[in-house]
């Protein structure tokens, strides 16, 4: 079984997103990266997904809209409270917002097309890797809060399937437990208990 994509996908891990620098992905890298996180199981064809870039600029403004609806929901925030806020989008050069479009289909449900968002986040984290560059897959509290999507670009109906910081890593990347393969696998033994 020695094959390089194998030998890739079984050593893929995640870097710590304060520990990425750049330079991020050049505008070719990205369009490449986006491609391919394009290229997922899509039931209907129905694209159920959209990817917002935060780049430059735009990721201190994301900072300061988070500080503030950080401070509305707990009121003033200590020193490092606020700084943790403020960088959450500008500790990685980019950053991609990951988003579920809900897209009606008589056929089809949603937990299905979130699961098509969900594909084209871990594509991205691939092709990203597969280019040289170090990825973090995270959503965190402003994902799920109204206000904190609205902040970040989405429309009151998506949803965020993930945020993918995107930079350059060296050195190591600590290794984390894996599960127990005995432990997740089964055969079928017929239907559970009700």
């Amino acid at each position: 079984m020695s094959s390089p994509i194998i030998a890739f996908l079984s050593t893929r891990k995640s870097a710590p997103i304060n520990e990425m620098t750049e330079p991020g992905p050049s505008d070719e890298q990205l369009e490449t990266m986006l491609r391919i996180a394009s290229r997922v199981p899509d039931h209907g064809k129905l694209a159920p997904w959209r990817f917002i870039l935060y780049r430059g600029e735009a990721r201190l403004e994301v900072g300061k809209h988070l500080v503030a609806l950080a401070e509305q929901h707990e009121g003033p925030l200590a020193e490092g409270r606020r700084h943790q806020e403020a960088t959450r989008f500008s500790r990685a050069p980019l950053v991609i917002g990951v988003v579920f479009v809900p897209k009606p289909h008589p056929k089809i449900p949603d937990w299905e097309k979130f699961l098509s968002a969900g594909a084209a986040a871990m594509n991205l984290c691939l092709a990203a890797n597969a280019l040289g560059f170090a990825t973090n897959w995270i959503s965190n509290w402003y994902s799920d809060d109204p206000e904190g999507r609205r902040l970040l670009g989405l429309r009151h109906d998506e949803r965020v399937a993930g945020f993918v910081h995107v930079g350059t890593h060296s050195g190591a990347i600590f290794e984390r437990p894996r599960p127990d393969l005995a432990e997740i696998v089964s055969d079928y033994a017929g239907p559970t208990e009700a």
